[in-house]
């Protein structure tokens, strides 16, 4: 008898991002690979993860490290084969974990063979497969979009003497979604993959995929309202409104192709990465508003510089209730695109266990980081060691990415960290080998053990994961909330600061829970006494 499918299993899943390059090296290349992974999936089963999301692995010249496709049927050699890859769904799928992978369909490589037909003519039959336009009068772009790797969003062809569009490195040509053919031609990679058994997949840049036909310029932002959780303050791209280069409402359509694509496959899902400071939320709830659109947003608001205080953890899920209350997002701390939140917010242990809790218990799915589990800070890389294309045009102002990059630490016996017997692509972090999992796995008191007990927590607690809530509100330095799944109920409270705390505790026959993650019980006076970044947690049914 064929066990039924969960349809909704992403709903309240907790996610694990492997960046291939940096997770383990199989071959003593230096590179990670998809054998790699494979091998060390004992190691994500163990996590108690549902899923793991792996960033692109395709065929790629490796400008922006594979977010420059040039091929999206195919592995980059330095990966492995699809034959390889064929493995680690199989190898996956035993250990019960899905598989995601990283879907850039906004643009591609200018090594793609889509593009060097485009860019070979006007009149070709891929001609209008990219974003391209005559210059204004004078020969300059023909509007003000900035590009996020910094400067115009432009660039000049000498080939066609028109400009392309391109919203990150000019070797990453945007795709023209205005063509039906263009969204055909991505549709099929989707169908390529999902015939390959992949669970899910998280789309990159998912709001960058339509462009205004009209190519009018953005209009300015003011400086109050600018913000840096998608480009670092010193990027002038957030001096713009990005109204008309991303953002558009025909976005939709896709999505809904997209969708109804996905929906042929039972249990399939996908969660868009929403890259914008400004509507963020508000693209969550247009994109996952029903059931024909995607499934779940990956969400910035927790990716930004400042430590969020339970005043603003309460905002942030008041703004969803609003914004999005049809919307399901998809909650992350850290990533490979941003310094890791250990250093972002110069958390202490205790306080890491605070938010990976809090984390645990709001509503929404989760997204963990490799190398989140063990409290990896953030590592120092030298300039001359970087690799980041986005780090080497802001240095010394902005470092760049290659910091949260930096190999996976596995064991303390060699420089390496077992990550590779040869030369690591990026230097492993000296800093990280005494945290390295071997390590850990022997400390009752690391922060490994407290990822794998918070999401143990999850899993045991249906309202946690699929639940409502009956709104995040803070008192003080504490957050709480209510979740509530047919008839049962979980009270949530977290102190997220280093001074202790009072809360009164809600009325309700309450059962404390969580004694395992260090949660308080009422006192003799029946209020919560929280000590500095110490939970209450409490059950009752009915």
């Amino acid at each position: 008898m064929t066990q039924a499918i969960d349809n909704d299993w992403w709903r309240g899943a907790v996610i694990y991002q492997i960046y291939p390059r940096s997770y383990q090296d199989s071959n003593g290349d230096g590179i990670g690979d998809l054998n790699g992974i494979a091998m060390r999936l004992p190691h994500v089963a163990s996590l108690g993860v549902d899923a793991i999301w792996i960033s692109p692995f395709f065929a790629s010249p490796m400008k922006d490290f594979g977010y420059d496709v040039s091929d999206y049927c195919d592995v980059d050699p330095m990966f492995g084969t699809l034959s390889d890859f064929d493995t680690l769904v199989e190898t996956a799928h035993l250990h019960g974990i899905k598989v995601m992978i990283d879907l850039v369909l906004s643009h591609s490589s200018d090594q793609h063979p889509w593009f060097v037909e485009s860019r070979a003519s006007r009149d070709n039959p891929k001609a209008d497969w990219y974003v391209w336009s005559d210059p204004a009068p004078d020969g300059t772009p023909p509007n003000n979009w900035l590009s996020i790797f910094g400067g115009s969003a432009w660039q000049w062809d000498a080939r066609r003497e028109q400009y392309y569009l391109h919203n990150f490195l000019t070797s990453q040509p945007d795709l023209n979604f205005h063509n039906p053919d263009v969204q055909d031609a991505l549709l099929d990679v989707v169908r390529f993959w999902l015939d390959r058994g992949v669970d899910g997949f998280r789309l990159d840049t998912i709001n960058f995929y339509v462009h205004d036909d009209q190519l009018r310029s953005n209009p300015p932002l003011p400086p109050e309202e600018r913000d840096d959780s998608i480009a670092p303050k010193v990027n002038p791209y957030n001096h713009q409104l990005h109204v008309y280069s991303k953002n558009r409402p025909e976005n939709i359509a896709f999505l809904e192709r997209f969708r109804a694509l996905l929906d042929e496959y039972p249990g399939k899902t996908a969660v868009g990465e929403v890259g914008d400071a400004q509507r963020g939320l508000e693209i969550m709830g247009e994109y996952t508003a029903g059931d024909d659109r995607v499934h779940m947003c990956y969400s910035f608001e927790f990716l930004s510089g400042a430590q969020p205080d339970a005043a603003k953890v309460a905002k942030v899920m008041a703004d969803v209730d609003e914004k999005a209350p049809e919307g399901w997002a998809c909650w992350a701390y850290s990533n490979h695109d941003v310094v890791r939140h250990a250093t972002r917010w110069d958390l202490p242990p205790a306080a890491q266990r605070a938010f990976t809790t809090l984390m645990m218990c709001l509503r929404g799915s989760v997204c963990i980081y490799q190398g989140e589990e063990l409290g990896l800070p953030e590592a120092d890389v030298a300039f001359e060691d970087l690799q980041d294309p986005y780090g080497i045009e802001f240095w010394p102002e902005f470092k760049g990415r290659d910091g949260c990059r930096t190999p996976m630490v596995w064991e303390q016996s060699n420089q390496n960290g077992g990550f590779t017997d040869g030369m690591p692509w990026l230097p492993v972090s000296h800093d990280h080998l005494n945290r390295a999992v071997a390590v850990q796995e022997e400390d009752p008191g690391a922060p490994l053990h407290h990822y794998r007990k918070a999401i143990a927590f999850r899993h045991a607690h249906p309202a946690l994961a699929k639940g409502a809530h009956d709104g995040v509100k803070a008192t003080g330095s504490v957050v709480h909330f209510q979740r509530f799944d047919g008839d049962e109920t979980v009270f949530v409270a977290i102190n997220l600061s280093g001074e202790p705390a009072v809360l009164d505790m809600p009325d309700g026959a309450w059962l404390q829970i969580g004694q395992e993650l260090g949660s308080a019980a009422p006192g003799a006076d029946g209020k919560l006494h929280l000590g500095p970044w110490q939970p209450a947690l409490a059950l009752k049914h009915g």
